[in-house]
């Protein structure tokens, strides 16, 4: 549970892959953008400082003219206003200075924006007057102005700001709506075909609930689908081949009930139980009686068609789950009753007798019924924790009392004492 709380979803992965390549492509991409945006500010600002020197031109040469300083000094405090410039200066064609207005502007900008804007601060520009309309125009004075690269450095950063700022959010939307599609398009399938392979029992792989992919039929994840189907399709086979080897291993191949392996197996993992529960644990041993001469007198067929209808009345008798019927070799057969005590396991051994009677099979040779009987012995045990004695003493009890009921006469039940 802790690995798994540790760990990102797909989605998860995804949704933060696909922000991390949109904010680097929005990087890269603001980096272009106020690349070509600093050139058409610099292209604005020349543009804008032209017209403005234009549009005082002639008011600035007409107090050149007139050698009028106040009127000077009103052009200059009005192209001062404009905020981006640091400094006029108006001076007449002897180079006097008629009007100088200037801020107290403290360079605080960046490396960049010198780099960008340093080039294009300082203009000049002559003041041209004409006198009459027959006259040539005059050159009678200057006017020279600075541009204030603090000015321009905060314009630029504002504008980067909204650049940048703008590009982040274009790419938050790029980058969900790419989460999303990528989401209903590919991780939700994928999804769906972890959910149904975490969900299939690993005892019927082949009975998985195979994800319908619709659009993804005939792409990659509609072929993925289909080689998990083959794959788990084959992982199921060889299961059922397993099994079918197991029971082959485990089952008696004439009478369909457990083998003598079986047998075994179930009688030391019993054993161990009845010692770790404190219970009791009882064995049959049912063994037909003069078998050999049946067999000589009627033949095999008939023989194993004994043996099998045997068979079907012991599993007639016991059928609780826990108990087991097996063939132990030849003619004989055995019974284990786990939380049987001696009492009760007599009382199942005598209704397989009577089971028996009631298949009336004919048996020329039988000693007394003229029929097929069957010895019975019965034994019980119950081990204790520190019985180092095993199972095999209680075998050896249930098949002492099957041989007491042969010598007694056979077709009898015969009772550890």
């Amino acid at each position: 549970m802790d690995r798994r709380a540790g760990r990102r979803s797909l989605t998860a992965k995804q949704a933060g892959l696909t922000l991390a390549i949109a904010l680097l492509l929005s990087i890269i991409a603001g980096i272009v953008e106020l690349a070509l945006d600093a050139r058409a500010m610099r292209h604005e600002i020349v543009l804008e400082t032209h017209y403005r020197i234009d549009l005082v031109h002639g008011t600035a040469a007409e107090a050149a003219f007139q050698l009028n300083p106040e009127l000077a000094t009103q052009v200059a405090e009005g192209l001062l206003s404009g905020g981006r410039i640091a400094s006029v200066t108006i001076s007449d064609d002897f180079g006097r200075v008629m009007a100088e207005r200037r801020h107290d502007d403290s360079d605080t900008s960046s490396w960049m924006v010198q780099a960008l804007f340093a080039d294009i601060l300082h203009y000049r520009k002559p003041l041209v007057y004409q006198i009459g309309s027959d006259n040539a125009p005059t050159s009678i004075g200057e006017l020279e102005l600075t541009l204030s690269l603090d000015s321009l450095s905060r314009d630029f950063i504002d504008r980067s700001q909204l650049i940048f700022s703008l590009g982040v959010a274009k790419a938050l939307a790029i980058a969900a709506l790419l989460a999303l599609v990528f989401h209903w398009f590919i991780t939700r399938p994928l999804l769906k075909v972890h959910a149904a392979i975490t969900e299939t029992d690993p005892s019927q792989p082949g009975r998985w609930s195979k994800p319908v992919m619709g659009v993804h039929g005939n792409d990659e994840l509609g072929h993925l689908v289909e080689s998990v189907d083959r794959l788990l399709q084959a992982f199921q086979h060889g299961l059922d081949q397993r099994d079918q080897l197991q029971q082959i291993s485990t089952m008696d191949g004439l009478t369909g009930i457990a083998n003598r392996r079986h047998f075994d197996a179930f009688l030391s993992q019993e054993w161990q139980r009845a010692q770790q529960g404190n219970h009791d644990i009882s064995v049959i041993f049912i063994d037909i009686d003069h078998f050999k001469e049946f067999n000589d007198h009627y033949g095999h067929v008939a023989g194993d068609d004994t043996l099998r209808a045997v068979a079907h009345s012991l599993t007639r008798v016991i059928h609780r789950p826990s108990d087991l019927v097996a063939r132990y070799g030849g003619e004989e057969f055995v019974c284990v009753l786990p939380e049987t005590n001696l009492a009760g396991a007599q009382r199942v051994a005598e209704r397989i007798q009577k089971e028996i009677h009631a298949l009336d099979i004919p048996h020329a040779h039988a000693t007394q019924a003229g029929r097929v009987t069957a010895s019975l012995g019965v034994a019980s045990s119950y081990p204790a924790q520190d019985d180092v004695a095993g199972f095999e003493a209680l075998l050896a009890e249930a098949d002492h009392q099957l041989y007491r009921a042969k010598r007694q006469g056979r077709d009898r039940v015969a009772v550890q004492t």
